[in-house]
C-alpha cells in the first residue's frame, strides 16, 4: 500500500465513494489528528504505526496536520476492529514527545455520500484517544 498525498487521496476517495454507491457498498473514513507542540512529527510517526494495520486495498494519506485512512468495503461496525487495533497500537506507543491524539470516523452511505460530508462528520466526531462515544457509532477514541 502506498501512502498518498492529500491531493491524490481526495481524488481516489471521490472515485471510491462513487464506486461504493454504485455497488451498494460501504466505505469508512478515519481521521487521526495529533495535537500538541510536536504534532507535525507525530503525524509521520502515526502514519508509520498505522500503515501495517491496513489491508493492501485500503488508503492512507499523510497531511500537514493529520492522517487519513479509508477502509474500503467496510461499514462502521466492521471497521471498528481495524480502528480498535490502530488505537491500541497508538495507545501503547511511546512517542518522542507528548501528543494528544484525536480520532473520528464516518461511513458512506450512513453519514454521507461525498468526500466533503464524510470529512466534516469524521472531524466533528473526533474524540481523544482512549475515550469512546458509542451513540450511533460515529466517534472513536
Amino acid at each position: 500500500m502506498a501512502v498518498l498525498t492529500p491531493e491524490t487521496f481526495d481524488v481516489v476517495l471521490t472515485n471510491e465513494l462513487k464506486r461504493a454507491i454504485r455497488s451498494q457498498n460501504f466505505v469508512t473514513l478515519v481521521l487521526i489528528e495529533p495535537r500538541g507542540r510536536h504534532a507535525a512529527e507525530g503525524v509521520r510517526q502515526i502514519a508509520a504505526l498505522v500503515h501495517p494495520e491496513l489491508r493492501e486495498t485500503d488508503l492512507l494519506a499523510v497531511g500537514a496536520s493529520d492522517v487519513s485512512m479509508v477502509l474500503l468495503d467496510a461499514d462502521l461496525q466492521n471497521s471498528r476492529h481495524v480502528i480498535d487495533r490502530v488505537m491500541a497500537r497508538l495507545g501503547h506507543y511511546q512517542f518522542r514527545a507528548p501528543l494528544d491524539i484525536h480520532v473520528g470516523a464516518a461511513c458512506c452511505p450512513t453519514h454521507g455520500a461525498d468526500a466533503d460530508t464524510l470529512k466534516r462528520v469524521a472531524a466533528a466526531a473526533r474524540t481523544p484517544l482512549g475515550r469512546r462515544e458509542d451513540s450511533r457509532g460515529s466517534a472513536h477514541g
